[in-house]
């Protein structure tokens, strides 16, 4: 069962086991209101249990993409199409939110995105790879966020 993301009362529910788990919560509460901001969605999350589909196609792209496989614990994910962009998330219990962005109908506006919770390491995954923009968030304090440009098609 799908649980909506509050952004006005940020709770850690799903995210207990991260050590960064305020910040995480923080961090998807303020994914939540830009997609409710910008397109009236509501923003659900569940348990990455009980959506392999959704953690399979993220880690099939990051593997064919970048050769990327993170070791921390998929904790819950999201998918999800708003008009024409398919998005899908996965928080992992170190913090870390994956997002892709894979438009239907532009394949020059296609990336996958990571963003780190305050308070977490960069992952020893993209340490060397990427360089991290900060960007301030009343939900998320500071988010560290870079990405890639997806060149497949999935």
């Amino acid at each position: 069962m799908p649980n909506i993301v509050d952004f006005k009362n940020v709770s850690t529910v799903g995210l207990e086991s991260s050590p960064v788990a305020e910040a995480l919560a923080g961090l998807r509460a303020n994914e939540a209101r830009y997609f409710m901001n910008k397109y009236k969605h509501e923003f659900k999350v569940v348990p990455a249990s009980e959506s392999q589909e959704t953690l399979a196609y993220v880690h099939r792209i990051l593997k064919e993409e970048r050769d990327i496989e993170f070791s921390a614990k998929p904790l819950e994910t999201s998918r999800f199409q708003v008009e024409n962009i398919q998005f899908a998330y996965v928080f992992y219990e170190d913090g870390l939110a994956v997002n892709v962005m894979y438009t239907v109908d532009d394949s020059k506006k296609r990336a996958v995105g990571f963003k780190l919770s305050e308070g977490m390491e960069v992952p020893k995954e993209l340490e060397t790879k990427f360089k991290f923009a900060r960007q301030k968030s009343k939900l998320a304090g500071t988010i560290r966020g870079s990405f890639f440009v997806i060149k497949g098609q999935y």
